[in-house]
């Protein structure tokens, strides 16, 4: 687990990409998106990107990766343009969530940026952190990112101003999503939860130690995943949690809901999907061998983004996937939708 969390942060301060390998589980102290966790709304305040099953929104994809990469496409992730942002720093964004007209985006250095334009322009936001961001949700009109050192962070404003919450692990958390009043964080070795919009979490006995990267929320059903293929799920709004058997060894980054198919990506291009809320997955054809990282859905379209600048899509709910021809060669950490 040490070498696995060396490798990830090293890997993000420098801006360069990562490849990691199996992890052999444990605690020490990045998401959403996602993988990403990432979480976030798509125009119901009770879910998350994770969670999305309609096609309500504006109709946009957006992208997030390293060297301040912010992507946005406007048909259903077909094509893809590189939008601007004030953030001169450049720091690499690891996650991105939609919620109340705003899109959020948190990564390295603590650093949030957010957009009221449906992603063509970004404006930098005063962080309460240094802290490497890895986890961003929304739920309850409120965002909360999570990251290095159990750093958990929310905001109530539509992310134009944040505030430290109360965390009780020093451990790093990767993953936020939300859904049925409950805030659910995995992190290395940990699962913590919120019932009080993210003002203070309880830590939740996981089944495993090895690290969970992403987390998701559908159906009633909360699945997370992690290193050495880890999968996890609860159908008590993360009260409780069990194991669920996994068709792969290799690390799995995020999770994500839609048209009633979770569909999971990890390493070496691994993409799994789930039509029975989670009970099992299946392996599916991926047209690339680079890592995946962060996946989203929207408008009968689910994304996966990933190294390189890698970003494929699937029009047949998971079933298959295809690449789309990408405005960068940087990766790319995470992709929401509205």
């Amino acid at each position: 687990m040490k070498k696995f969390l060396f490798v990830f942060l090293i890997s993000c301060f420098s801006l360069t990409i990562i490849s990691c390998g199996s992890d052999d589980g444990g605690s020490s102290a990045s998401t959403d998106n996602s993988s990403s966790t990432s979480t976030t709304s798509d125009n119901d305040s009770t879910t998350t990107d994770e969670t999305t099953t309609s096609s309500s929104g504006s109709g946009v994809f957006v992208g997030v990766g390293v060297s301040g990469n912010l992507l946005r496409s406007t048909d259903n992730g077909t094509s893809w343009e590189n939008t601007t942002t004030d953030n001169s720093s450049a720091n690499s964004f690891t996650e991105v969530a939609f919620g109340n007209n705003t899109f959020v985006a948190v990564g390295v250095s603590g650093n949030i940026v957010r957009s009221t334009d449906n992603g063509t322009t970004w404006d930098n936001v005063t962080s309460p952190t240094s802290n490497l961001l890895r986890g961003l949700g929304f739920g309850n009109n409120t965002f909360v990112a999570s990251g290095v050192s159990g750093n958990i962070v929310r905001s109530t404003d539509n992310g134009t101003t944040w505030d430290n919450a109360t965390s009780p692990t020093a451990n790093t958390l990767f993953g936020v999503a939300f859904a049925n009043n409950t805030f659910v964080v995995v992190g290395s070795g940990n699962i913590v939860r919120s019932t009080d919009n993210g003002s203070s979490f309880d830590n939740v006995t996981s089944p495993t130690a090895n690290s969970l990267l992403g987390v998701g929320f559908g159906n009633n059903t909360f699945v997370a995943v992690g290193t050495s293929g880890n999968i996890v799920r609860s159908t008590d709004n993360g009260t409780t949690w069990d194991n669920v058997t996994s068709p792969t060894s290799d690390n799995l980054y995020q999770v994500v809901l839609g048209n009633n198919t979770f569909v999971v990506v990890g390493n070496s291009g691994n993409i799994l999907r789930s039509t029975d809320n989670g009970s099992s997955f299946d392996n599916v054809t991926s047209p690339t061998s680079n890592n995946l990282l962060g996946v989203g859905f929207g408008n009968n379209t689910f994304v996966a983004v990933g190294n390189s600048g890698n970003i494929l899509r699937s029009t047949d709910n998971g079933s298959s996937f295809d690449n789309v021809t990408s405005p960068t060669a940087n990766t790319l950490w995470e992709v929401a939708f509205y």
